[in-house]
């Protein structure tokens, strides 16, 4: 379970006709652009700010930090994780997994 001191966030990054996007599975958070490393770039900025709101407030119930992904994407990472071939129109960049703590502004 995800809190704002330990856990993770899955992402994965893919090309959907002539756009990047960058998901991040657990806050079900997805950002794009023309090209995959400034995706990512932005997703990772909207996790730092969601994480950073979540710390901020008081009573926050820590379902927020641990959202069931959309089904097609947990699909998608579990196969992209175990190696499995991809029949999907998505080209794939890159995916993988963001500690929490690292999201935390210092």
């Amino acid at each position: 379970m995800n809190t704002v001191q330990k856990g993770r966030v899955r992402y994965i990054v893919f090309k959907e006709k002539d756009t990047w996007y960058a998901v991040g599975l657990e806050f079900n958070i997805v950002e794009y652009a023309e090209d995959p490393q400034i995706a990512l770039f932005r997703l990772f900025e909207a996790l730092k700010g969601y994480v950073e709101s979540f710390r901020l407030i008081k009573g926050a119930r820590s379902h927020t930090l641990n959202q069931k992904p959309e089904k097609e994407y947990e699909e998608l990472w579990n196969k992209l994780r175990s190696g499995q071939s991809i029949k999907s129109p998505y080209q794939i960049d890159s995916f993988g997994e963001k500690n929490i703590k690292s999201l935390a502004i210092a």
